[in-house]
């Protein structure tokens, strides 16, 4: 496992391009987000997922993760979104929300698993939105296992490493990280449903 210094703006290119290219090369990695951190890897990774699964200990046919989009039109790419969703994302992203929304057929099957719907994100941190540009695809986005665990374990990236360390293959350290999710939100037609309140402000919700 590799560890990989990052930082809120101004990383080298090479650097990036590194975390990209080990991504295109089906690599498991731990990062920061606006939120917490979190574990991840591209969208097409087939053994990627499997891996992230292994680490969360649930069945590949169970999983519910988010991706991370570096932008509303690649968003639309993975998910229909209606006029009254692009208003609400527009306004609430980037930020420390996961929308809900109806998948389309450009999702891989392995994230579907007979699921009509689909979690994306666009935090608000530089860094992770210039690697998933680059990359081209998203990025898989679920937070560590934490039930049960110090909040060190999940937030320190030190203690990260020595708990998860050997079940991945590069820990992005963006220093000590958050330790309250997202807030997720479903849009279906035009209506809201809070599905878990986190750091994002959900008054407009309700």
């Amino acid at each position: 496992m590799e560890i990989i210094k990052i930082y809120p703006k101004n990383n080298k290119d090479e650097v990036i391009q590194k975390i990209v290219s080990a991504l295109e090369k089906n690599a498991v990695i731990i990062y920061p987000t606006d939120t917490m951190y979190a574990v991840g890897c591209s969208i097409k990774s087939v053994s990627g997922v499997n891996r992230i699964c292994e680490l969360k200990n649930v069945k590949v046919n169970k999983n519910r993760f988010a991706f991370i989009c570096p932008d509303l039109s690649n968003i639309s790419q993975y998910a229909k979104v209606s006029n009254f969703a692009f208003k609400t994302l527009k306004h609430y992203l980037p930020g420390p929300y996961t929308f809900i929304l109806p998948a389309s057929s450009e999702v891989p099957n392995i994230l579907i698993q007979g699921k009509k719907t689909v979690g994306v994100r666009i935090p608000a941190y530089d860094p992770i939105l210039e690697i998933v540009e680059k990359l081209g695809v998203p990025l898989i986005t679920t937070t560590l296992p934490f039930d049960g665990v110090e909040i060190e374990y999940f937030t320190n990236p030190e203690l990260i490493t020595e708990r998860y360390g050997h079940q991945i293959d590069i820990l992005l350290d963006g220093g000590i990280g958050g330790f309250q999710p997202s807030s997720v939100i479903e849009i279906l037609d035009e209506d809201f449903e809070v599905i878990r309140e986190g750091v994002g402000d959900c008054s407009g919700f309700y």
